[in-house]
């Protein structure tokens, strides 16, 4: 079947449990300004699946799974987490059954963790402390070949928020041969710990990231200047910490540069593979 590639359908799936946050505004902004920009004929349809057991099915062309609130292992048992579980497992069978057509997807944060233990990639583990803030990001070997990174350095800056983590310890080694890890958070000589897992391509069609790539200056400057999150990062990270942060939103090169990357170049890869198909 041949596909317009003007007329693209997009299921983006909110993980957000009921929670207000400024990602899934992010995510729909990016759309619609990718629309506009590429001329092309994109819809999306918002699922709320944590709080509403919404979930799309395999019709449509792109999915994008946000980040969320609370333990990756909340939905262990429940309805929610196995039909999320299925529709990755529909999506790599879709995409092995059909050699010209395929489907891509992009997982954030919560989104990214579940796919870990979905894929069975690495070892999901709580943090010690939470992860909140503007920090660099360093690419793999196969990072940098990766086409959703092009144009951006290495490191590269982006938001990070999280109370999990992934990491891929040696007696843990990824069961899933296909998955590639695409970045690391910085080293730490100073702590004894293992770098944590930012991103992961799990198969040819299906890529995730610890990270908010969806993140932009106006949400958060909003998040940084919430009395609880200061008082966080100081008491995690040091004042001067926190006013590197600050200045590090209106800085073109840090988290707007890698909105403005990662999730067009992964539409743009998404929209040419339909093309050829």
């Amino acid at each position: 079947m041949i596909r317009d590639r003007n007329k693209i359908r997009v299921a983006v799936i909110d993980m957000n449990n009921g929670v207000t946050n400024q990602g899934m505004r992010g995510i729909q902004e990016v759309l619609s300004r990718y629309q506009k920009e590429m001329s092309v004929e994109l819809s999306y349809e918002v699922f709320d699946l944590r709080q509403k057991g919404e979930i799309p099915d395999i019709g449509y062309d792109i999915y994008i799974s946000s980040g969320g609130p609370g333990s990756p292992f909340d939905g262990e048992g429940q309805k929610w987490e196995n039909d999320f579980f299925a529709l990755l497992g529909d999506i790599e069978s879709f995409n092995a059954s059909n050699e010209h057509q395929k489907k891509h997807a992009f997982l954030i944060c919560h989104s990214f963790q579940m796919a870990c233990r979905k894929f069975g990639v690495g070892k999901v583990i709580r943090r010690r402390s939470t992860a909140f803030g503007i920090f660099p990001i360093y690419l793999t070997e196969e990072g940098e070949d990766e086409m959703v990174f092009h144009g951006l350095p290495n490191p590269f800056y982006t938001v990070d928020s999280r109370d999990w983590q992934v990491i891929n310890p040696e007696d843990v080694f990824f069961s899933n041969t296909e998955a590639q890890v695409l970045a690391l958070e910085k080293e730490r000589p100073h702590v004894d710990l293992e770098r944590c897992v930012m991103a992961i391509r799990f198969t040819k069609e299906i890529i995730g990231t610890q990270f908010h790539p969806e993140a932009d200056p106006v949400g958060m400057k909003l998040y940084l200047l919430q009395e609880d999150k200061k008082k966080a990062i100081i008491e995690n990270h040091g004042e001067e910490k926190y006013l590197d942060m600050l200045e590090s939103v209106d800085d073109p090169n840090r988290i707007t540069l890698t909105r403005n990357v990662i999730l067009p170049n992964f539409l743009n890869e998404a929209l040419n593979a339909l093309q050829e198909a």
